[in-house]
């Protein structure tokens, strides 16, 4: 079941935008910052708790998820491109991590492991000082 972001909890605040494009990047504000606050929001609380473990420097350590977007020069375009990455980053951690399951090594792989060490060790055994009747 996919989770959905209620917009009410989003906070836009519109900035300039950064780079290249003429006499209209300084006068008009189309870019957009994403502000999400993860402990206030209507998550779950298993989600919430994946998405602030995450090690990601859109998530401040308050908890509020930023995310700045400016790609586009129109601001409703860069909200909805803001939007579309709160989301994926909350499906990104909506889905449990799969539990790893430990296994053993086959016969066939510990022989072949072994004798590879064999082999190294003769090899490296006869890069020494050659030894002769003296």
């Amino acid at each position: 079941m996919p989770i959905t972001i209620d917009p009410a909890e989003v906070e836009f605040t519109a900035i300039r935008a950064q780079g290249a494009g003429g006499q209209n990047v300084n006068k008009v504000s189309n870019a957009v910052h994403l502000r999400f606050s993860v402990h206030a929001s209507s998550l779950p609380e298993a989600v919430k708790a994946r998405l602030l473990a995450l090690s990601d420097q859109r998530i401040t350590t308050e908890g509020v998820v930023v995310i700045k977007a400016q790609t586009s020069r129109s601001l409703e375009h860069n909200k909805a491109e803001a939007i579309e990455r709160l989301q994926a980053l909350v499906n990104s951690v909506a889905t449990l991590p799969k539990a790893r399951k430990a296994t053993r090594p086959t016969f066939g792989s510990q022989q072949r492991r072994l004798e590879g060490k064999a082999s190294r060790s003769s090899v490296k055994q006869l890069r020494g000082r050659v030894r002769g009747s003296e």
